[in-house]
């Protein structure tokens, strides 16, 4: 039986995933969750997710949510290479300490900038915005102490599937991250040498830069937890 990723088009978790499935070359059935009419806030989804957020994976009954946890399954149990999810410890460190980052702190502050008030009733303010140039500056630094060709070491790993998706949602409201200059680097160095999972990104990047210039009504959303544009 095939795996089966439940995903939301535009979300960077679940493009994370995709990207994630792509350079294993692992077949499965993409279910597309349709966050504009809250499927993942019914009881059918609760009982795949009760914490009712997308991407979830099901690989034969097993079923779990939170995208950095299903990147970790997949890389350990589909094996491709041994710099996707590398076994060295310091390594493994590395990646698992990028994956937080974004979890905490790089998606975290980029999402409430960016993707928040296109989706949901919030202004970006000038703390949002300082908090992706803080962001931005962290991983900036990251990048140049490790002095590697991607985010923790010189191979693409899972950490920059969800780096890279957190990034083009900066991209995808035109916002200039160019000062920063090795994340502008390590971003541009993705889509040369990995164009086909980039193509994973783009779609969802293009459905963004939509949303930003006509937000969607989710208005008739069911139980929605943030609050919904008036």
């Amino acid at each position: 039986m095939p795996l089966t990723l439940y995903s939301v088009s535009d979300g960077p978790p679940s493009l994370a995933v995709q990207q994630c499935l792509k350079y294993l070359n692992l077949e499965y059935s993409l279910v597309n969750v349709d966050f504009g009419r809250g499927d993942h806030m019914t009881k059918e989804f609760e009982l795949k997710n009760p914490q009712k957020e997308i991407p979830v994976l099901d690989d034969n009954g097993f079923q779990f949510g939170e995208s950095n946890a299903i990147l970790q399954y997949l890389a350990d149990k589909y094996p491709k290479d041994s710099t996707l999810y590398p076994k060295d410890l310091k390594e493994r460190a590395l990646v698992n300490h990028r994956l937080c980052f974004n979890l905490s702190t790089y998606y975290r502050y980029i999402s409430e900038h960016v993707m928040a008030p296109i989706f949901f009733d919030y202004k970006r303010t000038p703390l949002s915005l300082k908090k992706t140039h803080i962001a931005l500056s962290n991983f900036n630094t990251y990048l140049k102490r490790n002095g590697t060709k991607y985010a923790a070491t010189d191979n693409v790993t899972i950490a920059d599937f969800q780096l890279v998706t957190a990034t083009m949602c900066l991209e995808a409201i035109d916002f200039n991250f160019s000062e920063y200059d090795l994340v502008q680097q390590w971003y541009d160095t993705y889509k040369q040498e990995y164009p086909e999972l980039w193509k994973i990104v783009e779609r969802g990047m293009k459905e963004i830069s939509e949303f930003e210039k006509n937000p969607p009504d989710l208005s008739h959303m069911v139980h929605p937890i943030h609050p919904v544009r008036k």
